[in-house]
């Protein structure tokens, strides 16, 4: 087997799941210095583009972004429906969640977790604009890795919160 990593391209997140994001945003601003959010609430996750270990997935969470230097960071809240928020919250309360790398070929990646034989739990398709998967590595005392593919309109949103955020 191939000793270079599945994805091949830079850590660009790091995400956190909580239970209450207000006080996730506050924390990571005294502690990290960012200088602004980008709340958006009840973010919808349906089962027409969200696959959530192996059946459709309908759940909804706030999620947060902000910036600490060219580093994104992520705080998500779960709020309804099942994934890979609510399981961890429910297997060891609030943490650490995923660090998010974003590969040159994402579909190859994915093929080469699966032949390395690490699972893909939650995948799904944010309107077309940034696809995600996430391996799982709990058993390796690693939450989850995330992949992320950005488009063009997704990369522009995230360049007006980061130039919102300095």
């Amino acid at each position: 087997m191939d000793s270079t990593s599945v994805a091949d391209g830079p850590v660009t997140q790091i995400a956190w799941v909580v239970e209450d994001i207000e006080a996730g945003e506050r924390f990571l601003t005294t502690t990290m210095g960012v200088k602004g959010w980008m709340r958006m609430p009840d973010v919808h996750f349906g089962p027409e583009t969200c696959v959530y270990r192996g059946e459709a997935a309908d759940f909804t969470a706030h999620i947060s972004l902000g910036y600490s230097g060219d580093m994104q960071l992520e705080l998500i809240q779960p709020v309804t429906g099942r994934s890979i928020y609510t399981e961890f919250l429910e297997r060891g309360g609030a943490g650490l969640h995923h660090i998010c790398l974003e590969p040159q070929d994402f579909d190859a990646a994915l093929k080469d977790a699966e032949a390395r034989g690490i699972p893909v739990v939650q995948q799904g398709d944010v309107g077309g604009q940034m696809r995600f998967a996430y391996l799982d590595g709990a058993d390796s005392g690693v939450p989850f890795i995330e992949l992320a593919e950005i488009g063009p309109n997704m990369r522009a949103f995230f360049e007006q919160i980061k130039k919102g955020a300095q």
